[in-house]
């Protein structure tokens, strides 16, 4: 009997590994189509702008040998390198402020079901239906002196004497460009904001109502820890895609006037197709990159808390 009970576990061992085995199997094709995709689309365009950025690398006549130190050390010499990042740190700060601030107040406003909550919530996301490059050619259109319907507007209503040069100067080219972003993405930070909202118990806001908590005590206290990591989730998308900038200034300001609106992504741009150099060009996206991993790590270890202390 012993002799057949240890057969028996060996066979049930045995059987039960083969059964793991071809579940993993299973698992691995099935991610495989997606590991290859990541591989040519992410990991080997990686491993050759880090190629680029040790090398003497020309648009035209291709890798010219190794340029190691002088490719990082130059990044900070170029005359153009701190204004864009300036601008671009500041553009990141009032855009995201905007859309976080805007997003959550549009979330709030539509987040009890009410005869209008459906046309809003509709009003809000349509925007995102429209791509960034033709947000911006149509944008740059309204803000026409010559072809845009905002001056005659105006002019008509006796609000000016003259147009209004919305592009011309570097603080009305920032913010006609920041209201486009906004009018654009709002929505869509309403839709991450609202998911959170939604997700908060409603016991909740009824136990506190019990104890005597107003409306303010209740978003402080209960709205705002709740929605700490649908808030982190938003300031991760907010500050990457802002410092990621480059269709909007590129299509509506073309980074004037007098290069007051260049980005580090328009930068990146100048060096590699307009002064034909990918090496200088790659070792500023390495910069960037590391840059964008490291706040992104901070940032996710926040989402990983526990959203009541």
């Amino acid at each position: 009997m012993s002799a057949v009970s240890d057969r028996t576990s060996a066979t049930a061992a045995h059987g039960s590994a083969g059964w793991w085995r071809r579940r993993n199997l299973i698992g691995m094709a099935y991610a495989a189509p997606t590991a290859v995709m990541v591989l040519l689309f992410f990991v080997a365009p990686l491993l050759l702008v880090l190629q680029m950025s040790a090398s003497d690398w020309s648009l035209l006549a291709g890798d010219r040998g190794l340029n190691l130190p002088e490719n990082y050390a130059s990044v900070g010499s170029d005359r153009l390198f701190w204004p864009a990042v300036e601008f671009t740190i500041r553009y990141t700060v009032i855009v995201t402020v905007l859309l976080i601030g805007l997003g959550l107040l549009m979330a709030l406003l539509v987040q009890e079901t009410t005869r209008w909550t459906g046309t809003l919530r509709t009003v809000f996301l349509l925007p995102l239906a429209v791509g960034l490059a033709a947000a911006s050619l149509l944008f740059w259109g309204f803000y026409s002196p010559s072809i845009g319907p905002i001056n005659p507007l105006l002019e008509g209503a006796g609000l000016i004497d003259e147009p209004i040069q919305f592009l011309a100067s570097p603080t009305s080219a920032l913010m006609s460009t920041i209201f486009l972003i906004v009018w654009k993405f709002a929505g869509f930070y309403m839709l991450i904001l609202l998911v959170g909202l939604q997700a908060i118990s409603a016991d909740v806001y009824e136990s506190a109502a019990i104890d005597g908590a107003g409306r303010w005590s209740m978003f402080r206290h209960i709205t705002l820890p709740l929605l700490r990591p649908a808030l982190a989730l938003s300031l991760v998308l907010a500050v990457t895609g802002s410092l990621l900038a480059f269709d909007q200034f590129f299509l509506l300001t073309k980074g004037g006037p007098d290069n007051s609106t260049v980005t580090v992504v328009q930068l990146i741009y100048r060096e590699a197709f307009q002064l034909q150099n990918l090496g200088s060009a790659a070792a500023i996206s390495i910069v960037v990159l590391v840059v964008l991993l490291l706040l992104n790590l901070l940032w996710f270890r926040g989402l990983r808390r526990s959203p009541v202390e």
